[in-house]
């Protein structure tokens, strides 16, 4: 396969967050690999998005406009197109407060379902392992 990219990306382990529009809530997501020209996310499952998202670092506190340049089961390739820097002694608006507190009790519904998965799953190994 013939590398299109005139820069190399870097392998990241970052989480992010997808906002598809502001009336929506965010996608969580795994950023991968990733330059100033754009990056490869992964999602916990395939899922559809529109061809322009932003995509929120909070590890960098960036926010950038991309729009889908591929696709491929859970991972999307992304072009950045913009980035909408955030002012750092702004405070958060009153919606921005409201998502995040979404994403947060999202991501501890999940850890939550992941962490019972997980004792199930030793639970049974060690009904195994007596047996």
């Amino acid at each position: 396969m013939n590398e299109r990219r005139t820069a190399r990306r870097m392998k990241s382990f970052l989480r992010g967050f997808v906002y598809v529009d502001k009336d929506r809530g965010a996608c969580s997501c795994l950023i991968r690999d990733m330059n100033e020209q754009g990056a490869r996310i992964i999602f916990s499952e395939a899922i559809t998005l529109p061809s322009i998202i932003s995509l929120h670092i909070p590890q960098k506190d960036q926010t950038l406009r991309a729009r889908v340049s591929w696709r491929r089961n859970d991972e999307i390739g992304l072009a950045f197109t913009e980035v909408e820097q955030r002012v750092p002694d702004a405070s958060p608006t009153a919606i921005e407060i409201v998502q995040r507190v979404a994403l947060l009790e999202a991501e501890i519904s999940s850890l939550r379902s992941m962490l019972k998965r997980m004792k199930a799953e030793t639970a049974g190994d060690y009904d195994e392992a007596v047996a």
